[in-house]
């Protein structure tokens, strides 16, 4: 981020890329992410959110690139990073024939030891029973114990795997307080997401990953900023499509009879200005959702 200093750094990445083959993988991605920010990293299923983290994490190497967390090169010192980071993995573990309080538990003690309060804090916060085996929990409880163990030795940083899966939305809720509890003890969060809305109410800024590469980043105002409306009109009078994609700010004009449907980025004037001579009977506008933006961000981009 323009202006900050490396000790307002908590996450940078630089020209970190990990290529597959026939355009899977993460290309160039470039990014900063500032200590005490949450940050979503959002994309569609396949987009390379988890190749990206699990690069931070060291799980993987990248063909070239760097990323630095803490302060730290997440390669030459993952050892020591991995204590100071709490990781949900996209994928999780299967621990057969124990119970979920076993595995926290085993976990608990690679970290040199948690707090047993703090442990049975956030199972009751996450109304998750640790005595029940963890094979023979839902995905909802297995993320549950996921979490846990990803929050219980208040880390430094957050690296979270489409934290939100499988949970129901009263969890969501107790998650996104745990969320804000951890920054506000000096936190930094860094979650991936496929469903924007899930992540819009918690994120200071949103990053958009389409096939491996980084589109947009920006806060959410800045993003809220671009005021993409979608209009449906319907008229009597003539509409012109060829001139209505002239005007400033209009795509996707269709005219279908006398109905006109098209999306407005910015002002509305010029279109209304238009349709003023069409002889408009009725007017309906509505603002995309921030989904739906990015959406038409990966559409233009592609375009």
């Amino acid at each position: 981020m323009a202006g900050a200093t490396q000790a307002d750094i908590a996450m940078s990445f630089d020209g970190l890329t990990k290529d597959y083959g026939e355009g899977h993988g993460v290309f160039d991605l470039s990014l900063t992410v500032s200590c005490g920010e949450i940050f979503g990293f959002i994309g569609p299923n396949g987009a390379g959110k988890t190749t990206a983290i699990r690069l931070l994490m060291d799980l993987i190497r990248p063909d070239r690139g760097s990323a630095r967390l803490l302060g730290l090169d997440s390669r030459r010192d993952s050892v020591e990073l991995k204590g100071r980071i709490g990781y949900l993995p996209g994928e999780l573990m299967q621990w057969p024939k124990v119970s979920a309080s076993y595995v926290v538990g085993m976990l608990a003690g690679l970290r040199g030891g948690v707090d047993e309060d703090r442990i049975e804090s956030l199972a009751h916060r996450l109304q998750l029973d640790l005595g029940r085996r963890y094979e023979d929990l839902s995905h909802g409880n297995k993320q549950k114990v996921g979490l846990l163990q990803a929050f219980m030795h208040r880390p430094d940083l957050l690296i979270l795997d489409e934290p939100t899966l499988g949970l129901d939305p009263l969890i969501q809720r107790e998650f996104r307080d745990l969320l804000r509890e951890a920054v506000g003890d000096g936190a930094t969060v860094f979650l991936s997401s496929h469903v924007l809305a899930e992540v819009e109410v918690v994120c200071d800024r949103i990053g958009l990953i389409h096939d491996g590469r980084l589109r947009k980043v920006g806060s959410l105002n800045e993003l809220r900023a671009m005021r993409i409306h979608r209009i449906e009109a319907l008229f009597t009078g003539e509409l012109d499509t060829v001139d209505l994609a002239r005007l400033p700010g209009v795509s996707d004009a269709l005219v279908t009879g006398q109905r006109l449907t098209c999306s407005v980025q910015g002002s509305v004037a010029p279109l209304l200005e238009s349709l003023a001579a069409a002889d408009v009977v009725e007017l309906d506008s509505h603002e995309m959702s921030l989904e739906e933006v990015f959406v038409h961000e990966i559409g233009s981009s592609s375009g």
